[in-house]
């Protein structure tokens, strides 16, 4: 969850990754090449006017696949990252027969990026997510609501308010409480770390200092590869390097803060606590969790049991990226969810 803004800087110093396909440099408004003069455009990409206090803005979507009852609405990390490192589910979905959209948030890649930081708050982005649905006609009868990581937090909030339009509900690889996140990272994660490692990574955070390479390297090192993506870094998928590469800083690190071990200062994120609230959720709803995950997987099978109709997927190989790194686990648990739910079959 809180590795976005370290990685944008390390995949460039590292050349992994191509060059950034959108710059946010003194702009009041980007505007996606996508862009078209009404709302609908060739390969399944629409661009969605949004509504919000501001005025309005575009926010890009890209419909794939067929299916009237099976429609997934894909909500992405960061805050401000692409849909671009969920493209892995063009490897599984199709053949299944699952319709899904991708979709860039407000201020992410493809979507218009508005200089504007009173947009970055959760109700906001709770009312575009909204807003998104009516527009791509999604309902109780086909609408499967998906978040990862911090698309979880903002899937969860989504539920409490709109639930009622919703046929299924999966949260992956994110827990009910920020509070909860910032504990477990530096009470278990840490303390995991060689000795020494641990010391010096906070040590560094409580000089601020980072942007020292140090601190990066420490991380790349003994961080990333064992609970971001459990692949040697040099092999990250593309598709995970440009999503990095495209991420909004200024939105993420206003939401999230710049420490790697929780959410801490004055992030907005910091006291984000729904560990009381999940129970009043009652549809079918699956929370998915990796044994090396950034995320305390106990602590997402104990929201499974607190949803009113949950299930726990646990990936054994999975870390925050479990879709990546234990991908077979993965998208069996979730497809065979969703057809559950189709089918009536989920208790």
């Amino acid at each position: 969850m809180k590795y976005l803004f370290y990685l944008t800087t390390t995949i460039l110093i590292l050349s992994c990754s191509s060059e950034s396909k959108n710059k946010k440099e003194n702009s009041s408004s980007h505007v996606s090449t996508h862009t078209t003069n009404n709302d609908h455009a060739q390969d399944g990409v629409r661009m969605i006017t949004v509504n919000t206090p501001s005025g309005e803005f575009k926010v890009y979507t890209k419909k794939m696949g067929n299916n009237p009852s099976k429609k997934v609405l894909l909500l992405h990390g960061g805050p401000g990252a692409t849909h671009e490192y969920l493209t892995i589910f063009d490897s599984c979905f199709p053949e299944k027969g699952i319709e899904y959209y991708y979709y860039d948030q407000l201020g992410s890649a493809n979507s218009d990026q508005p200089n504007d930081t009173s947009l970055w708050n959760i109700d906001r982005f709770v009312e575009e997510v909204e807003q998104v649905r009516i527009a791509l006609g999604l309902n109780k009868g086909n609408f499967y609501l998906y978040g990862q990581s911090w698309g979880g937090i903002l899937a969860i909030e989504y539920a409490l308010k709109y639930q009622l339009n919703l046929k299924g509900l999966i949260i992956s690889n994110m827990m009910s409480s920020c509070p909860e996140y910032t504990k477990y990272v530096n009470e278990t994660l840490g303390p995991q770390l060689p000795e020494g490692v641990f010391e010096e990574i906070k040590d560094l955070e409580s000089k601020e200092d980072f942007e020292n390479p140090r601190y990066f390297n420490l991380l790349l090192e003994h961080y990333y590869t064992a609970h971001v993506l459990r692949i040697p870094l040099d092999k990250w998928p593309n598709a995970i390097n440009n999503d990095f590469d495209n991420t909004n800083n200024e939105i993420y690190v206003l939401m999230l803060g710049q420490s790697e071990f929780g959410i801490v200062g004055d992030a907005k994120l910091e006291n984000w606590d729904r560990s009381k609230d999940i129970s009043k959720i009652s549809v079918p709803t699956l929370a998915i969790g990796g044994t090396f995950d950034t995320m305390d997987p106990k602590h997402m099978e104990w929201m499974a049991s607190q949803f009113q109709v949950g299930k726990y997927l646990h990936c054994p190989n999975g870390s925050h990226l479990a879709m990546w790194d234990d991908s077979k686990i993965y998208f069996k648990g979730l497809i065979d969810f969703i057809n559950r739910v189709d089918d009536g079959k989920v208790e």
